[in-house]
C-alpha cells in the first residue's frame, strides 16, 4: 500500500574523476565510476520497492543513471551540501524521506520504521563515519539542514542535534556503512555478496590485479 511520503535519493552522475575517488589508485577512475553507477543503480532498485508516494531523483549531472525510470527528477542548485540538502526539504512537498547513493546495502528492512511510523517528526539514519545515510522529515524544512557542516565525522552528531533541539521527535535508523575506500567497498560486498555493487568491484578488482 502506498504512502503519503516522497522518498528522495541524493545522487549525481558517475563520471571518471568525479565520483569515488578515493577508491583510486586500486582502481582506475572509470573503474570507480562503474562502482558508483552499481552502487546507485543497487540504491534505486531498494528504492523502487519501498510503498513510497512518490520517487525523486536529486541530481547532479545531465545523464540520468539506469534504473532512473519512475523517479521525477530534481536537479541539484549550486552551493554546500548543506544548501542543497536543504533545497530539496524545502521544495519538496509533505513528509520526505532522504536516502544517500553510497549505501547499496540498504534494504527495505532497513528503512520499514519510517513507513511503519510515518507520523514520527524526524527519522535519522547515522553512517559509519560519523555522518548519515537517511533522513526523514514529516513536515520538512531546509533551515534544519542549512549550516550543518558536512564531510566531518561530526556531521551526523550536529545533524541529529540539529532535530532533538529543534524539538522533533527523533528515531534512529540502523547505523551503516558508506562506501568510501576500498575496505569500506570490500566490505559492504562482503554483506551482499549477490548484488550488482559486489558484481561490479569483483569485476574491476579481477581488472586492476592483472
Amino acid at each position: 500500500m502506498s504512502t503519503g511520503i516522497t522518498v528522495a535519493v541524493v545522487a549525481k552522475e558517475c563520471l571518471p574523476g568525479k565520483v569515488k575517488t578515493r577508491l583510486t589508485p586500486a582502481l582506475t577512475p572509470e573503474g570507480a565510476a562503474r562502482v558508483a553507477a552499481a552502487s546507485l543503480a543497487d540504491t534505486l532498485a531498494t528504492v523502487r520497492a519501498l510503498p513510497a508516494a512518490r520517487r525523486l531523483l536529486f541530481f547532479d549531472g545531465q545523464v540520468l543513471p539506469d534504473g532512473a525510470e519512475g523517479f521525477d527528477v530534481l536537479h541539484q542548485p549550486g552551493g554546500g551540501l548543506d544548501e542543497r540538502l536543504g533545497f530539496l526539504f524545502d521544495t519538496v512537498d509533505g513528509p520526505t524521506l532522504l536516502v544517500g547513493m553510497d549505501t547499496p546495502q540498504v534494504t527495505v528492512a532497513d528503512l520499514a520504521p519510517v513507513f511503519d511510523e510515518p507520523g514520527r517528526d524526524a527519522w535519522f539514519g547515522p553512517a559509519e563515519d560519523g555522518g548519515f545515510w537517511s533522513l526523514y522529515l514529516r513536515d520538512p524544512s531546509g533551515d534544519l539542514l542549512r549550516g550543518v557542516p558536512m564531510s566531518q565525522d561530526d556531521t551526523g552528531a550536529v545533524q541529529r542535534a540539529r532535530l532533538v533541539e529543534a524539538g522533533l521527535d527523533t528515531g534512529d535508523l540502523g547505523e551503516l556503512l558508506d562506501v568510501d575506500t576500498i575496505p569500506d567497498a570490500e566490505r559492504v560486498a562482503a554483506l551482499v555478496p549477490g548484488s550488482g555493487f559486489a558484481e561490479a568491484l569483483r569485476a574491476e578488482t579481477v581488472g586492476s590485479s592483472r
